[in-house]
Protein backbone atom coordinates (compact mmCIF):
# COMPACT_ATOMS: atom_id res chain seq x y z
CA UNK A 1 0.00 0.00 0.00
CA UNK A 2 1.27 3.57 -0.23
CA UNK A 3 2.31 5.38 2.75
CA UNK A 4 -0.30 7.84 4.23
CA UNK A 5 -0.44 10.67 5.94
CA UNK A 6 -2.54 12.08 9.43
CA UNK A 7 -1.72 15.00 10.63
CA UNK A 8 -1.97 15.77 14.36
CA UNK A 9 -4.33 18.39 15.03
CA UNK A 10 -3.08 18.83 18.38
CA UNK A 11 -0.91 21.31 16.72
CA UNK A 12 -3.72 23.00 15.08
CA UNK A 13 -4.56 26.59 15.47
CA UNK A 14 -7.79 25.81 17.56
CA UNK A 15 -9.09 29.66 17.48
CA UNK A 16 -9.54 29.27 13.64
CA UNK A 17 -10.29 25.11 13.89
CA UNK A 18 -12.93 25.14 11.05
CA UNK A 19 -10.41 26.47 8.48
CA UNK A 20 -7.83 23.91 9.69
CA UNK A 21 -10.10 21.28 9.18
CA UNK A 22 -10.99 22.58 5.45
CA UNK A 23 -7.00 22.58 5.02
CA UNK A 24 -7.27 19.24 6.08
CA UNK A 25 -10.28 17.99 3.53
CA UNK A 26 -8.44 19.84 0.72
CA UNK A 27 -5.04 18.74 0.87
CA UNK A 28 -3.46 15.30 0.05
CA UNK A 29 -4.03 14.34 3.90
CA UNK A 30 -5.84 10.59 4.22
CA UNK A 31 -7.04 11.02 8.13
CA UNK A 32 -7.33 13.31 11.01
CA UNK A 33 -5.32 12.68 13.90
CA UNK A 34 -6.79 13.08 17.42
CA UNK A 35 -4.81 13.05 20.71
CA UNK A 36 -7.04 12.61 23.58
CA UNK A 37 -5.06 12.93 26.91
CA UNK A 38 -6.81 12.90 30.29
CA UNK A 39 -3.96 14.61 32.18
CA UNK A 40 -3.49 11.00 34.48
CA UNK A 41 -1.91 8.47 31.30
CA UNK A 42 0.32 11.77 30.55
CA UNK A 43 0.92 14.77 31.35
CA UNK A 44 -1.52 17.04 29.52
CA UNK A 45 -5.25 17.57 28.87
CA UNK A 46 -7.00 17.82 25.14
CA UNK A 47 -10.26 17.57 24.30
CA UNK A 48 -12.96 15.18 23.75
CA UNK A 49 -16.13 13.81 22.20
CA UNK A 50 -17.81 16.96 21.98
CA UNK A 51 -15.19 18.69 20.17
CA UNK A 52 -14.88 15.37 17.87
CA UNK A 53 -18.82 15.56 17.51
CA UNK A 54 -18.49 19.28 15.80
CA UNK A 55 -15.17 18.38 14.09
CA UNK A 56 -17.23 15.61 12.03
CA UNK A 57 -19.74 18.01 11.08
CA UNK A 58 -16.88 19.43 9.06
CA UNK A 59 -14.36 16.99 8.18
CA UNK A 60 -14.40 14.64 5.10
CA UNK A 61 -11.90 11.54 6.00
CA UNK A 62 -11.71 9.37 8.58
CA UNK A 63 -10.99 10.02 12.33
CA UNK A 64 -7.81 8.26 13.67
CA UNK A 65 -8.42 8.88 17.63
CA UNK A 66 -5.41 8.09 19.56
CA UNK A 67 -6.74 7.46 23.66
CA UNK A 68 -3.72 8.15 25.97
CA UNK A 69 -5.92 7.74 29.21
CA UNK A 70 -6.82 5.82 31.66
CA UNK A 71 -9.61 2.77 31.66
CA UNK A 72 -10.43 3.83 27.80
CA UNK A 73 -12.82 0.93 27.76
CA UNK A 74 -14.99 3.04 29.78
CA UNK A 75 -15.13 5.49 26.37
CA UNK A 76 -15.22 3.15 23.50
CA UNK A 77 -19.33 3.79 22.61
CA UNK A 78 -18.99 6.90 23.10
CA UNK A 79 -15.76 7.64 20.83
CA UNK A 80 -17.63 5.43 18.04
CA UNK A 81 -20.72 7.67 18.57
CA UNK A 82 -18.68 10.81 18.35
CA UNK A 83 -17.77 10.09 14.68
CA UNK A 84 -14.66 7.76 15.60
CA UNK A 85 -13.27 5.38 12.56
CA UNK A 86 -10.33 4.24 13.93
CA UNK A 87 -9.46 3.70 17.82
CA UNK A 88 -6.08 3.21 19.07
CA UNK A 89 -5.61 2.40 23.19
CA UNK A 90 -2.28 2.08 24.88
CA UNK A 91 -0.89 -1.31 25.76
CA UNK A 92 -0.32 -0.05 28.63
CA UNK A 93 -3.69 1.51 29.97
CA UNK A 94 -5.45 -1.99 29.29
CA UNK A 95 -5.79 -4.81 32.00
CA UNK A 96 -7.80 -6.60 29.17
CA UNK A 97 -6.27 -5.54 26.07
CA UNK A 98 -7.91 -8.84 23.98
CA UNK A 99 -11.19 -7.77 25.18
CA UNK A 100 -11.08 -3.82 24.34
CA UNK A 101 -10.12 -5.11 21.44
CA UNK A 102 -13.10 -6.94 20.72
CA UNK A 103 -15.29 -4.25 21.94
CA UNK A 104 -13.89 -1.58 19.71
CA UNK A 105 -14.69 -3.61 16.90
CA UNK A 106 -18.22 -4.33 18.10
CA UNK A 107 -18.71 -0.83 18.40
CA UNK A 108 -17.49 -0.45 14.17
CA UNK A 109 -14.54 1.04 14.28
CA UNK A 110 -11.19 -0.56 13.32
CA UNK A 111 -8.68 -1.10 16.31
CA UNK A 112 -5.66 -0.37 16.85
CA UNK A 113 -2.81 -0.55 19.78
CA UNK A 114 -0.19 2.28 20.70
CA UNK A 115 3.04 1.25 22.54
CA UNK A 116 5.41 3.98 24.28
CA UNK A 117 9.42 4.32 23.77
CA UNK A 118 10.18 1.95 26.14
CA UNK A 119 7.61 -1.02 25.41
CA UNK A 120 8.81 -3.77 23.42
CA UNK A 121 7.02 -5.03 20.48
CA UNK A 122 6.94 -8.42 21.24
CA UNK A 123 4.32 -7.91 23.50
CA UNK A 124 1.56 -8.00 20.79
CA UNK A 125 3.12 -11.57 19.61
CA UNK A 126 -0.26 -13.13 21.08
CA UNK A 127 -2.76 -10.43 20.14
CA UNK A 128 -0.97 -8.65 16.63
CA UNK A 129 -3.90 -11.29 14.39
CA UNK A 130 -6.59 -9.16 15.85
CA UNK A 131 -5.31 -6.11 15.68
CA UNK A 132 -6.02 -3.79 12.84
CA UNK A 133 -3.21 -1.08 13.38
CA UNK A 134 -0.02 -0.46 16.11
CA UNK A 135 0.71 2.75 16.62
CA UNK A 136 4.69 3.29 17.73
CA UNK A 137 5.31 6.20 19.90
CA UNK A 138 8.58 7.77 18.91
CA UNK A 139 8.62 10.58 21.51
CA UNK A 140 6.89 10.02 24.95
CA UNK A 141 3.03 10.83 24.73
CA UNK A 142 1.61 13.68 26.50
CA UNK A 143 2.83 16.67 24.31
CA UNK A 144 4.06 17.75 20.57
CA UNK A 145 6.72 19.20 19.00
CA UNK A 146 9.26 16.39 20.70
CA UNK A 147 12.31 14.70 18.84
CA UNK A 148 12.03 11.42 17.35
CA UNK A 149 13.95 8.61 19.26
CA UNK A 150 16.35 7.01 17.22
CA UNK A 151 15.71 3.67 18.71
CA UNK A 152 11.95 3.16 17.33
CA UNK A 153 13.35 2.57 14.10
CA UNK A 154 14.14 -0.59 15.53
CA UNK A 155 11.17 -1.55 16.87
CA UNK A 156 9.38 -0.49 13.60
CA UNK A 157 11.47 -2.67 11.29
CA UNK A 158 10.77 -5.73 14.10
CA UNK A 159 7.39 -5.45 14.28
CA UNK A 160 7.19 -5.23 10.40
CA UNK A 161 8.94 -8.76 10.23
CA UNK A 162 6.94 -9.93 13.08
CA UNK A 163 3.15 -8.43 10.79
CA UNK A 164 5.04 -10.50 7.80
CA UNK A 165 5.80 -13.76 9.11
CA UNK A 166 2.20 -13.76 10.15
CA UNK A 167 1.15 -13.05 6.83
CA UNK A 168 -1.02 -10.35 8.21
CA UNK A 169 -2.10 -7.42 6.96
CA UNK A 170 -1.90 -5.25 10.26
CA UNK A 171 -0.40 -1.28 9.12
CA UNK A 172 1.96 0.47 11.42
CA UNK A 173 1.53 4.38 12.42
CA UNK A 174 4.49 6.29 13.80
CA UNK A 175 3.72 8.99 16.10
CA UNK A 176 6.35 11.59 17.46
CA UNK A 177 9.30 13.99 15.86
CA UNK A 178 7.88 12.80 12.17
CA UNK A 179 9.66 15.13 9.95
CA UNK A 180 10.39 15.91 5.79
CA UNK A 181 13.94 15.02 7.47
CA UNK A 182 13.42 11.91 8.80
CA UNK A 183 10.31 10.03 7.17
CA UNK A 184 11.88 8.47 4.79
CA UNK A 185 13.98 6.47 6.79
CA UNK A 186 10.82 5.96 9.09
CA UNK A 187 8.70 4.51 5.54
CA UNK A 188 12.10 2.53 4.74
CA UNK A 189 12.00 0.59 8.40
CA UNK A 190 8.03 0.05 7.35
CA UNK A 191 5.95 2.59 8.36
CA UNK A 192 2.61 2.76 6.75
CA UNK A 193 1.12 5.65 8.30
CA UNK A 194 2.91 9.16 9.17
CA UNK A 195 1.17 11.39 11.84
CA UNK A 196 2.87 14.79 11.86
CA UNK A 197 1.97 17.82 13.91
CA UNK A 198 4.23 20.44 14.18
CA UNK A 199 5.97 19.53 11.29
CA UNK A 200 2.82 20.78 9.56
CA UNK A 201 1.17 23.26 11.66
CA UNK A 202 4.75 25.02 11.97
CA UNK A 203 4.95 25.57 8.41
CA UNK A 204 3.85 28.63 5.88
CA UNK A 205 2.30 26.21 3.72
CA UNK A 206 0.71 23.11 5.55
CA UNK A 207 -0.93 21.65 2.14
CA UNK A 208 2.87 21.89 0.52
CA UNK A 209 4.29 20.02 3.37
CA UNK A 210 1.26 16.99 3.59
CA UNK A 211 2.25 16.69 -0.57
CA UNK A 212 5.97 16.36 0.02
CA UNK A 213 5.36 14.00 2.79
CA UNK A 214 2.79 11.74 0.90
CA UNK A 215 5.29 11.61 -1.84
CA UNK A 216 7.80 10.69 -0.20
CA UNK A 217 9.22 7.63 -2.04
Amino acid sequence: MNHLISPSMLSADFTNLQAEIEMINNSEADWFHLDIMDGMFVPNITFGMPVIKKMKKHAIKPFDVHLMIEDPSRYIKDFADAGTDILTVHYETCKHLHRTIQVIKQNGMKAGVALNPHTPVSLLENILEDIDMVLIMSVNPGFGGQKFIPSSLNKISTLKQMIQEKGLNTIIEVDGGVTLNNAAEILNAGADVLVAGSAVFNTTSPTKTINQLKNIK
